[in-house]
């Protein structure tokens, strides 16, 4: 399978996993810190940008539905970029997918969300928020990683 494929589906496969890890370590978080996860806060304020935020605050479930979507489409929009690299520069691995997916926290909580006003930079949000999300970005890394490994595998085809 072509990289850039692979890792589409590996970036939307693995946001399976990143997204239970971000869920189980929110419910151990201090109860203060147990507000909405980033793809949350994220659709909300595109909502609010955008107009929709009205009639997604009368449906909760819509809400809920738009964050999934755009955290799964945001996931596979990463796992492209990765089989991009994938197919030119790295080799997809369990290794390169963890530094992958670090530096998409990086770039995203550092730097573009920060930037565009979509949520506070990481250094502002409390230390068990930010421990959450690293650790969900080195799950979606690593999954990120072995998936695309498998399915550009020669052998596998």
């Amino acid at each position: 399978m072509h990289p850039w494929i692979a890792g589409t589906i590996a970036g939307t496969a693995a946001t399976v996993p990143m997204t239970a890890v971000m869920f189980a370590w929110r419910g151990m978080l201090p109860p203060q810190e147990r507000y909405e996860v980033p793809p949350e806060e994220i659709t909300t304020e595109l909502a609010e940008r955008t107009g929709a935020a009205d009639a997604l605050d009368h449906d909760r479930t819509a809400l809920k539905a738009a964050s999934v979507v755009n955290h799964f489409g945001y996931g596979a929009a990463m796992g492209l970029g990765y089989g991009i690299l994938a197919a030119v520069a790295v080799k997809p691995r369990l290794w390169s997918g963890v530094a992958f997916g670090t530096g998409v926290w990086a770039a995203s909580y550092l730097g573009w969300l920060p930037l565009l006003h979509m949520r506070a930079a990481a250094e502002r949000q409390p230390t068990g928020r930010n421990a959450m999300m690293i650790a969900s970005h080195l799950v979606w890394g690593a999954a990120l990683g072995g998936i695309t490994a498998w399915l550009a595998s020669p052998r596998r085809t």
